[in-house]
């Protein structure tokens, strides 16, 4: 596995991360006929907290992103793409796990959603998450506090 790191994201981060995120969801859009070129950037622009967010980089150039929201309930897991090149050689499993060690309150559950049949799932599960509930597009996945599997 390649060196990685996280740097906070910066506004002007925004449409690099906005490019990512429509490359790396189309092919499950796509499959689930929900693919619009101009929204799958505009979602993100228009939800994108730099605050929450950081740049995750390989090599010392960008290769991704992910935030972690903080909410009264749960922190959310949002926004975690990776350039797909660079997926299945352990760097996404790594940032996955810096992030749960760090979670800055533990006693909290940690949510996301994935789109049905993306193979993410397959990460999130084996990192503790299970199904909450689901629709025709999105699985809600949850995991409880406590210690990495």
């Amino acid at each position: 596995m390649a060196n990685w790191n996280l740097r906070p994201a910066a506004p002007a981060d925004v449409e690099p991360l906005a490019e990512l995120r429509a490359v790396v969801m189309r092919p499950d859009l796509e499959r689930l006929g929900r693919y619009d070129p101009h929204r799958v950037r505009q979602r993100f622009r228009d939800g994108f907290d730099p605050s929450h967010t950081w740049i995750i980089e390989v090599g010392g150039g960008f290769a991704g992103c992910v935030a972690l929201r903080p909410a009264p309930e749960a922190h959310w897991l949002e926004h975690f793409y990776l350039a797909p090149q660079l997926q299945g050689t352990g760097i996404g499993t790594a940032v996955l796990r810096h992030l749960l060690d760090r979670s800055e309150e533990p006693g909290l559950p940690i949510r996301l959603n994935v789109l049905q049949g993306s193979p993410a799932r397959r990460l999130y599960e084996r990192h503790g998450f299970r199904p909450e509930t689901e629709d025709p597009v999105d699985v809600f996945m949850v995991r409880d506090p406590g210690p990495l599997p």
